[in-house]
């Protein structure tokens, strides 16, 4: 069996050590790039994130990663990963320092957490999550483990694609999955034992393509 590209996707906005570090770990080479090309190529894409909506977008827009993630995913359906902000960026709009358009791979738009007296945002540290679907996505994953959230902003009306959320006084969507397409809220690099579970997922889901 050939050996699977896996391509962690570089817009200048991803905590991407800690993805690859977290990859290396589990015996799983990867490559960092911001070229379209090399992108074009991946039979598997991971897009992190930290920061905001709008200035990723159009970063990418720049750097004309547009146009080759959607020839890769939507076209050629390789397996792709959001984290944390790489997952929002999926949604059809933000409101995050205005109205921003994303990729419009997930119906959803993201906004702020709701504010709560009861609620502390941004919402950072270890919470339990709760899977509702997904069952390749959360294999090997005790329901209810906990993973470790750094975000002030969340998807909303994203039930046809929610397979997780995080109660944090108010349930919020902790992950998604659409065909070949998986996002997490939390950050699976930072996890430990249950983030590396989650990537060991996503690895075999790229190897079995």
């Amino acid at each position: 069996m050939r050996k699977r590209d896996l391509c962690i996707v570089d817009y200048g906005m991803g905590n991407l050590l800690s993805v690859v570090s977290a990859l290396d770990s589990l015996e799983c080479r990867s490559i960092v790039s911001s070229d379209p090309d090399r992108i074009s190529k991946a039979d598997a894409l991971i897009l992190p994130g930290v920061g905001a909506f709008g200035e990723a977008m159009e970063r990418m827009r720049m750097l004309g990663l547009i146009d080759a993630l959607e020839e890769r995913v939507l076209k050629a359906g390789v397996p792709f990963l959001g984290i944390c902000l790489g997952m929002q960026l999926l949604g059809t709009k933000s409101t995050e320092g205005g109205c921003h358009e994303g990729l419009g791979w997930i119906d959803s738009k993201v906004d702020t957490i709701p504010l709560d007296s009861s609620i502390r945002i941004p919402h950072i540290g270890w919470n339990e999550v709760t899977w509702t679907g997904g069952e390749s996505f959360n294999k090997n994953i005790v329901q209810g483990s906990h993973f470790y959230f750094n975000h002030s902003f969340c998807m909303v009306s994203a039930s046809n694609s929610a397979v997780a959320v995080v109660d944090i006084g108010r349930p919020l969507v902790a992950a998604i999955m659409k065909d070949n397409i998986w996002g997490v809220q939390f950050h699976p690099e930072k996890s430990q034992n249950n983030g590396r579970r989650l990537l060991r997922n996503f690895i075999n889901f790229m190897k079995a393509g």
